[in-house]
C-alpha cells in the first residue's frame, strides 16, 4: 500500500494561544504546529511552547488522543534545537530553511525524534530531490516557495512528488494556502498523506476556531 492510501492527517501550525487548544478539543486534528523561526509574527518562545504543549496533553481529540507537537525551525544550530527540546519535549522536529539531508540525519540521531523537512515547490530542482532525504526524515512537506505566505502552489505537481516520496519511504504532505474552502479539493484531487495550515485558519492573524473545525471536518470527509 502506498504511503499515500492512509487517512490524511491534519496539522495547526503557529498555535500561540491557550484558547485556541481548549477550543480545539474533539476535533480530528492530529499535529499542532510551535513557531520558533525568528522571523514569524506567530514565533512563540521555548518557555511558551513548553506551556502551550503541557496544556495540549489535557486536550482530547476526536480519536481520545492528544495531538502531536511540531516544533517548527528555520536554519536552526544544533544547539538551539537542544535548547528547545529541554524546554518542550517536542514529538517532532520541522525543518524549514536550507537545512541539508546530513544535518536532518544529525538532528534525529542526535535528539531520538522525529523528524519532517519542508521544501518549496519547484521546477528545478523538482521531485528527485526527495531522494536526499530518504533515511533522513519521515515526511516530506511541500509548501509554496517563501513559506508561510497563504498562497498556494500549483498542485498539479503533486502526483509526481507522491511517486518519487512512495519509493524512497517518505510521507508527503501538503502545505501553502490552504483553507476551509478549498480543502476538500485537494482532498478528492490527490489525498495526500497529510496538510497543513495556518493562515488559512485565522480571522485577522489570530487563529479561529470555527475555521479549524471547518478545515478539520472537510479533510476527514472526503
Amino acid at each position: 500500500m502506498s504511503v499515500q492510501a492512509e487517512q490524511s492527517k491534519i496539522k495547526i501550525c503557529g498555535i500561540k494561544e491557550e484558547a485556541t487548544l481548549i477550543g480545539m478539543a474533539g476535533l480530528s486534528v492530529d499535529y499542532i504546529g510551535f513557531m520558533f523561526a525568528e522571523k514569524s509574527r506567530r514565533r512563540v518562545s521555548p518557555a511558551q511552547a513548553g506551556q502551550l504543549h503541557e496544556l495540549s496533553r489535557s486536550i482530547k481529540m476526536a480519536d481520545g488522543l492528544p495531538p502531536r507537537t511540531v516544533g517548527v525551525f528555520v536554519n536552526p544550530t544544533m544547539e538551539l534545537i537542544a535548547e528547545t527540546l529541554q524546554a518542550v519535549p517536542l514529538d517532532v522536529v520541522q525543518l524549514h530553511g536550507e537545512e541539508s539531508p546530513d544535518f536532518c540525519r544529525q538532528v534525529g540521531d542526535r535528539f531520538g525524534i522525529e523528524i519532517w523537512r519542508a521544501l518549496a515547490v519547484t521546477e528545478d530542482p523538482g521531485p528527485e530531490r526527495l531522494q536526499a532525504f530518504a533515511g533522513a526524515v519521515t515526511t516530506i512537506l511541500l509548501d509554496t516557495a517563501g513559506g508561510g505566505t497563504g498562497v498556494a502552489f500549483g498542485w498539479d505537481v503533486i502526483p509526481a512528488y507522491q511517486v518519487e516520496a512512495a519509493k524512497h519511504g517518505l510521507k508527503l504532505m501538503i502545505a501553502g494556502g490552504l483553507n476551509p474552502d478549498n480543502a476538500e479539493r485537494l482532498m478528492a484531487s490527490y489525498r495526500p498523506y497529510g496538510v497543513d495550515v495556518s493562515s488559512g485558519v485565522e480571522t485577522d492573524g489570530v487563529k479561529d476556531n470555527a475555521k479549524i473545525s471547518a478545515f478539520a471536518e472537510r479533510v476527514k470527509r472526503s
